[in-house]
């Protein structure tokens, strides 16, 4: 049950990457509001991402997500009833955005660490991967069907079906018997709380060495999806539709590498694998920065795929299966900083990218990003010896 709530919020979040961002343009005309649309949506991850996590390990977490995905469909069907009563407003789409965005906050880490409440230890790895399947299942899917409910029944029957995802997924989140009993820790201050969990996983070495590999991917690697529209038009010369093609060969990468996760589980050994996927993904993606051939930019792009998934969740599982369940929640608030890390990322490389280039830029940052993984490999010997 936990994982068909992962499926339907995922599709209605992959739709509403597309269906918002419809919205605003129709609205205003404006690029500008249409970037800031997603932009204002990463404050409450940076503002209140730790004492999303702190709730989590103070308070049911079951409770925590059921209420965020109902609150979200709640956006969802006020959209949709504005805009099929010719009401909508810009102002309705930034504010529906700021309040779906502090849902997100509080959703994450509380749901990621009902996956380690949920299933055994020797399951975890399994279990990731499987979200990581239907996550990227999502990803391939739900903006192609946003796009037809779009062109079929305008914005506002498309905001309908991400609220019946949404209901879908409460329904089924409010059926859960979860494992996870908090601990008197909520007698302390909450600020108090927060520090704690830092303490934790800085002092944890798997946690730690997890969350740093982490981090430097969302800054120097990652963020190479940022200058694909220049690679596709000015670059490879293939346009948006070739744009297309390269992130469907992502996606093929992705799921075979999600696929392959889920069936191994525990036979894979994570820390040298955590490492080694970084590393394969940088190297990917600076290949992938010098490539001067479309069909040669596409082969590249699955080993980008498969690399990203696979790195992305055996980290998520060592840090997971080495985080103890009173501490599981702000810990994985701290591995959903990400997303803050890769804003900056983005930053960073579209800067770089004005000076020397797009190719040498994505090339320089990936390149950055092996170095770091060589440098955690020496560094923290503890994260090449995770099993």
């Amino acid at each position: 049950m936990l994982w068909f709530g992962q499926a339907s919020t995922s599709m209605s979040t992959w739709m509403d990457q597309v269906t918002r961002g419809w919205l605003i343009y129709e609205l205003t005309d404006s690029p500008l509001q249409l970037g800031l649309v997603r932009g204002i949506q990463a404050i409450p991850l940076l503002l209140l991402l730790p004492v999303a996590g702190t709730v989590a390990d103070r308070y049911s977490r079951k409770v925590q997500v059921w209420i965020s995905q109902a609150i979200d469909g709640l956006m969802y069907a006020l959209l949709s009833l504005l805009i099929l009563t010719d009401a909508v407003e810009p102002w309705h789409v930034y504010a529906t955005g700021v309040v779906m965005a502090v849902d997100q906050t509080f959703l994450q880490p509380a749901r990621a660490a009902m996956v380690a409440d949920s299933v055994p230890r020797r399951s975890l790895t399994n279990a990731i991967g499987l979200n990581s399947l239907v996550f990227n299942v999502a990803r391939s899917t739900g903006p192609a069907l946003a796009g037809v409910l779009i062109a079929s029944y305008g914005t506002g029957g498309a905001y309908a079906v991400q609220a019946f995802f949404c209901l879908l997924a409460t329904v089924w989140t409010v059926r859960l018997r979860p494992r996870y009993t908090p601990a008197h820790s909520h007698h302390a201050a909450l600020g108090s709380s927060i520090v704690e969990g830092w303490k934790y996983n800085w002092r944890n070495e798997a946690v730690r060495s997890g969350l740093l590999v982490n981090m430097f991917a969302a800054f120097f690697i990652v963020p190479f999806m940022t200058l694909l529209p220049i690679f596709a038009r000015d670059l490879l010369g293939i346009g948006a539709s070739g744009q297309g093609f390269l992130l469907t060969a992502m996606g093929i990468g992705a799921l075979a590498s999600a696929f392959a996760i889920a069936s191994l589980g525990d036979r894979l050994s994570r820390g040298p694998l955590m490492l080694g996927g970084v590393a394969l993904y940088g190297l990917s993606v600076a290949a992938f920065a010098v490539s001067p051939w479309f069909h040669l930019s596409f082969g590249l792009m699955i080993f980008v795929g498969a690399a990203h998934v696979s790195s992305h969740a055996l980290v998520q599982t060592v840090i997971q299966t080495y985080s103890s369940a009173e501490f599981r929640g702000r810990t994985m608030a701290a591995f959903s900083m990400n997303q803050v890390v890769f804003t900056l990322g983005s930053l960073a490389i579209g800067t770089l990218a004005s000076f020397w280039g797009a190719r040498w830029a994505m090339a320089g940052m990936s390149a950055a990003g092996v170095m770091a993984m060589v440098a955690v490999f020496f560094a923290q010997p503890r994260a090449r010896q995770i099993r």
